[in-house]
């Protein structure tokens, strides 16, 4: 029905595949070719010229280039297993002084040179090194092969000088051990290629990926904008609470007191009309208590702080219309700001697919992982929600925001629909 696998992050540590390194490796040598006779001319005649004014624009278009050479690289290093984030900051509006005065007051740019120009040596002795050794490898491995192709089918395959003599081999039987070696130094080679290509990403990572001041930066930003998020969540949720308090128990309140007060003028005179008015501030009375009990429960519901996660969404998907299936596997308990977020979240999901989602079935998965909680809302119904400004959707992201949680919406028209929190426990 439902996936209920949670998530797993990409490591920035995994090793490549032996293909993968090897191909990584490869194609360093030509594009460090590349950059080297590309850059190396640009940024001469850039200087050269800069004394005319004509080196300032052909600057700034070097510089635009060889960042672009870095992207590159940091979509290449996708594929032995490592994501670097764009590290630049965001460029000024303004003539081409003001830009090309940014772009060379920003790090990256810099770094980004850095790693060209190292790529360029570097790449070179992988090149040599990896050719070098699967070249020896596969030629061992499949010596009894090719040995007989050779001119009177001997194959010498070490010469150390008339006087001491050379190593040759001219039959299957002396073929095959050095088959066995080859089979041995093929492993080698494999693992000395991960080994290369390792050590070459993590060069590229340090130079490549954004400083520690600029994640901070970033990450300060983020916080910003997911704490003000939060404010606006708040503010909302404490004048939906001021309007519901407004329009449904205090209007009931009022009337009841209404009822009461005109029950009291008859009681003497017209006890039949009392008991009727009294009746009536009766009804009013449950009316009001059971409005004031819902809007409680959109505060905090009292099963919630009791009993946890479990009790509180079973108690969600009993009161929905359409069948519900609900698995929670948490390890421990969440903190509280956690466990009322994916009520929440939940909660809100579940009210869309009563009103709109026209399901037949849906299901509720809450799993538990490393500091985090992974809350899933899945229906087959006809899908098309999005989370629209002002929305229930985008309220719960904005809620969300505020441990640094991230609420996603897959919901393709037709359906089925798929609402994922990704809630930290740590923040």
């Amino acid at each position: 029905m439902t996936d209920t696998t949670a998530p797993t992050e990409r490591s920035a540590s995994s090793r490549p595949s032996a293909l993968a390194a090897l191909a990584y490796l490869l194609l360093s040598f030509p594009i460090g070719v590349f950059w080297f006779c590309l850059l190396l001319p640009l940024i001469v005649l850039s200087a050269g010229t800069t004394i005319v004014w004509v080196g300032v624009p052909l600057f700034a278009m070097t510089m635009v280039v060889w960042r672009g050479g870095a992207q590159f690289e940091r979509l290449r290093l996708r594929g032995v297993g490592l994501d670097v984030p764009s590290p630049y900051r965001p460029l000024p509006s303004g003539g081409l002084f003001v830009r090309t005065r940014a772009l060379m007051a920003d790090p990256a740019t810099w770094r980004d040179l850095a790693y060209l120009v190292l790529l360029f040596p570097l790449s070179i002795i992988e090149f040599v090194l990896v050719v070098a050794l699967w070249a020896m490898s596969l030629g061992f491995l499949t010596l009894p092969v090719w040995f007989r192709f050779l001119p009177d089918g001997t194959a010498t395959l070490f010469y150390f000088g008339e006087s001491v003599g050379a190593v040759f081999v001219d039959s299957t039987a002396e073929a095959l051990p050095w088959s066995v070696f080859g089979a041995a130094m093929l492993l080698l080679t494999v693992y000395l290629g991960r080994k290369v290509a390792t050590g070459h990403r993590s060069l590229a990572h340090s130079l490549l990926r954004p400083t520690k001041a600029a994640e901070l930066a970033a990450r300060a930003e983020h916080l910003q904008t997911s704490r003000a998020r939060g404010v606006d969540a708040a503010e909302a949720e404490r004048r939906r609470i001021e309007r519901d308090l407004h329009d449904g128990a205090q209007q009931r309140l009022v009337a009841l007191a209404m009822d009461l007060g005109r029950a009291k003028a008859k009681l003497d005179k017209d006890p039949g009309g009392a008991r009727e008015l009294i009746e009536e501030a009766h009804v009013e009375a449950k009316q009001a208590i059971a409005e004031l009990r819902d809007l409680a429960r959109g505060i905090y519901p009292a099963v919630l702080a009791d009993r946890g996660l479990d009790a509180a969404l079973s108690a969600l998907a009993a009161r929905c219309p359409v069948p519900v299936h609900v698995t929670v596997e948490l390890p421990q308990r969440p903190p509280a700001a956690v466990e009322s977020i994916a009520y929440f979240t939940v909660a809100e999901a579940l009210t869309n697919v009563a009103k709109y989602a026209e399901a037949t079935t849906a299901a509720i998965t809450v799993l538990g992982a490393t500091n985090k909680v992974y809350v899933e809302i899945f229906d087959d119904g006809r899908g098309g929600a999005t989370a629209r400004p002002g929305g229930g959707l985008a309220g719960l992201a904005d809620r969300a925001a505020t441990i640094d949680g991230v609420v996603t919406v897959d919901s393709p028209p037709g359906g089925p629909t798929k609402i994922r929190a990704e809630l930290p426990c740590v923040w």
